[in-house]
């Protein structure tokens, strides 16, 4: 055999040439002293169009090649799209615009994948004039595919399908270098900024079952923008400022005399926000001076400012014990931040002429929307509105963000329309340019249907919420003896792993726009789509290496001198599926959709347990129950599954442990 690497150089440099060759050609063809007026202008149009067409694929075939130096996993669907365009545009020039659709094939007996895009582009040329059918159309792309080492085979089906056979020596090649290089994302081409606004609880309240969903939600998308090169920042919205701390404040000069000097114990500040506001709602006196506290806290009296930065510390502290619990970081950046920017937005509006005066108040309508937003209130006070003016005229102005993504519950969504609508009518922002979106989503439920609550209505605290599941982690485990054979630290590891994972799962695993039932029956059920299925599925799989005593250098040595064999139908089910992954992150950070990704999960191991169960990966004595052979390539093929699954776990935010 002939050295790989000399091989595959030698290639790259009679493409290059090749590339150079057709350059030149194209140059040529371009030349008007060449082409002067003759019967022949048309083919040599024709022939333009083809060279262009294979120029560019012999570029993207030097782009493409996985070696030498590709570390990135490649996106089969994205490479086959554009193959296809090119040649659907060598084969309609005059569609200017033509349609691309190319999906994974539903029946692996009609093709790996599909172009539909025959259908759609028949229907276009009918309506200039032309008289073609979809097939015919099928067969002039078909016609400009070129060979590559991507597409096995094609054939044309129905009206007009093009199902679509990838070669099977490609795939091994893909898996192989999954295996060597591990799960590398494409680079990017510009690093862009991603600032991701989560979580957002108020200052001096619980954090309440309302808070989980953007908190899991928002942290998941942080991680998939962050595994996929982006400079990410985590932005916590906290509500630290307003007419509310004036009551805390006064109730807190009552209570505690001395908390200048003496740190007062609050240990419960639920209960002390509600003794405030019982006071704020019936003594007249108290609610007077809370309102004098806030004039003070506007003015920044350092006496008035220690006691805000108390009651904002001793609710930090309480939030954290959530977000240790998840594994979420965030930067606080609370409306205080933005108090005297909202000064200048302000300004802004009265010089752009776009405030109008309401019955005191002062608001600005935005084109197309029939609710204004109140900026300035009749007190002189600010608002929401003005508050996220600010945060967004910061993020856009000052930290030069290139994506903006809010993630609270679809009631605050009409809000958050008059805000980016009022910032694009500022001229703030180009949509073209810069990526500002809402990202809402449904509310909890519980069993009964109804808006999650206590048993006697009150709104369950996220603490108890994740201390239950801790609990009810551990009766699981143990119902299925896992104590009997872990140790007490690996038995800690596997009721947090399982408790808080199968938490996040549950509701990563729904379309976040629609409400969800929260029940810890399901979410610890270890069948079906649930994180618990999920993490023991990746257990049993690590499991299987250990099984043939293979440790880690085994597998890399096989991994450079076995190739990964796709010939049952099992393994290239199971080869396929993992090389989907890059396919559904890209899907996701279009749309931001979560559950895509959990849905690919359950997909990649429901696959996997087919494989296992037709392919032997280990073979033993029946009699002595003794190794007798390992099939290494399908071990590696075990691996690279693991791999898959371990990232789509941490894009979760879910921590798998080794042994459950």
């Amino acid at each position: 055999m002939g050295d790989p690497l000399a091989d595959c150089s030698a290639r790259l440099q009679e493409q290059e040439r090749q590339i150079r060759t057709l350059s030149a050609e194209i140059e040529s063809l371009k030349n008007p002293r060449a082409l002067e007026p003759s019967p022949q202008l048309a083919s040599l149009k024709e022939e333009n169009a083809k060279l262009k067409y294979r120029l560019n694929t012999l570029k993207r075939s030097l782009q493409a090649d996985p070696a030498p130096g590709s570390r990135a996993m490649l996106n089969i669907n994205q490479r086959l799209q554009e193959v296809f365009e090119d040649a659907i545009r060598a084969a309609c020039p005059q569609v200017a615009d033509p349609p691309l659709a190319v999906t994974p094939g539903r029946d692996p007996k009609f093709g790996d994948y599909q172009c539909n895009s025959a259908m759609a582009l028949g229907q276009m040329l009918k309506a200039r004039g032309e008289k073609v059918t979809p097939r015919e159309i099928a067969q002039k792309i078909l016609e400009n595919l070129p060979e590559n080492e991507l597409i096995e085979k094609t054939e044309i089906a129905g009206p007009g399908f093009i199902n679509i056979h990838i070669r099977k020596p490609f795939v091994s090649k893909l898996l192989t270098n999954l295996l060597l290089n591990g799960v590398q994302p494409p680079p990017l081409p510009v690093r862009k900024k991603v600032i991701v606004d989560f979580s957002s609880p108020n200052i001096a309240k619980e954090m309440h079952v309302g808070h989980l969903r953007s908190t899991i939600i928002g942290d998941s998308m942080c991680r998939l923008f962050e595994f996929l090169g982006y400079e990410v920042v985590r932005l916590n919205h906290v509500g630290d400022w307003g007419t509310q701390f004036g009551m805390l404040i006064a109730h807190l000069q009552d209570k505690f005399p001395d908390y200048v000097t003496s740190s007062p114990p609050i240990g419960d500040l639920q209960a002390f926000y509600k003794e405030s506001k019982k006071r704020f709602d019936e003594e007249e006196d108290f609610k007077k001076r809370a309102y004098r506290c806030v004039v003070r806290l506007q003015s920044k009296e350092p006496e008035i400012i220690e006691a805000w930065t108390l009651i904002c510390d001793v609710s930090r502290a309480e939030f954290q014990r959530v977000y240790d619990c998840l594994q979420v970081k965030l930067i606080e950046r609370g409306e205080s931040f933005y108090q005297e920017m909202m000064k200048a937005v302000v300004e802004e509006l009265k010089q752009k002429g776009v405030l109008e005066l309401d019955e005191g108040r002062h608001i600005v309508f935005v084109p197309g929307q029939s609710i204004p937003l109140t900026v300035v209130k009749s007190d002189g006070g600010f608002t929401y509105d003005t508050s996220d003016l600010a945060a967004i005229h910061q993020r856009i102005f000052q930290e030069r963000a290139d994506i903006i993504i809010y993630v609270t519950d679809s009631g605050q969504s009409t809000h958050f329309q008059l805000v980016f609508a009022a910032a694009r009518m500022l001229g703030w922002y180009d949509p073209l340019v810069t990526r500002v979106e809402h990202a809402g989503f449904g509310v909890v439920l519980g069993e009964d249907k109804k808006k999650f609550k206590t048993r006697s209505g009150d709104t369950v605290r996220l603490m108890d919420l994740l201390d239950e599941g801790l609990k009810r982690s551990m009766d699981k485990l143990k119902d299925k003896e896992r104590d009997k054979v872990l140790t007490p630290e690996e038995l800690t590891q596997a009721q947090r792993s399982v408790a808080y994972g199968c938490i996040k799962y549950a509701d990563l695993s729904h379309n976040r726009i629609n409400d969800y039932v929260f029940s810890f029956d399901k979410m610890l059920d270890d069948r079906g789509n649930t994180a618990a299925y999920l993490l023991y599925a990746l257990t049993r799989i690590r499991s299987i290496s250990r099984l043939a005593s293979l440790d880690g250098g085994a597998l890399a040595a096989a991994v450079a001198s076995t190739p990964i064999l796709l010939d049952h139908e099992k393994e290239w089910k199971l080869g396929k599926c993992i090389l989907r992954f890059p396919e559904v992150l890209s899907k996701i950070l279009e749309d931001l959709f979560l559950h895509g990704l959990c849905d690919y999960l359950y997909e990649l191991a429901t696959t996997f347990t087919e494989f296992y169960d037709s392919c032997y990966c280990v073979e033993k004595d029946r009699q002595t129950g003794e190794v007798v052979k390992v099939n290494m390539w399908r071990m590696l093929l075990c691996e690279a599954t693991a791999i898959i699954m371990a990232k789509g776990f941490d894009i979760l935010g879910i921590t798998p442990v080794s042994r459950m």
